[in-house]
């Protein structure tokens, strides 16, 4: 065999009978809502560990 062939018993063929019962549904798991957090660090502390992540980057 030279470079690229390939023996014919090794094709295989795909079964792609699919109906919708079997596919994704994209809203199937969607949620609405909301979502809080506190991590515990007031603005003015945010913004100064960003300054320091930004000057340590320099």
């Amino acid at each position: 065999m030279g470079f690229g062939s390939y023996d014919e018993s090794e094709k295989q063929e795909v079964d792609a009978d699919f109906d919708d019962n079997d596919a994704v549904k994209s809203g199937e798991n969607s949620h609405d809502g909301t979502i809080e957090f506190e991590n515990g660090a007031s603005s003015d502390e945010l913004l100064d560990r960003l300054k320091e992540i930004k000057d340590e980057s320099d």
